[in-house]
């Protein structure tokens, strides 16, 4: 009574095959492996030695910039 036959996992199979359908049943095994393969890809990355981010360009002030933008540091609230 304690484990259940294999009788009992085809009944279990077979509701769940009318239940959701072969399509469905297909899709949900192709996102979850995609996951897997995500969340492995994932961890290889993590695992490797992390390179520096490149430097931004430094913005420089522009004479010619149009004139409609404001500078947030010269305009202080009062």
């Amino acid at each position: 009574m304690g484990s259940l036959s294999i009788w009992h996992w085809l009944i279990v199979l077979l509701v769940v095959v009318m239940i959701f359908g072969t399509k469905k049943l297909r899709n949900i095994g192709s996102d979850l492996g995609g996951a897997v393969k995500g969340f492995k890809d994932g961890m290889k990355d993590g695992s490797a030695p992390e390179t520096p981010p490149a430097p931004n360009a430094q913005v420089t002030n522009n004479a010619a910039a149009d004139k409609s933008t404001i500078d947030v540091e010269a305009r202080q609230k009062s």
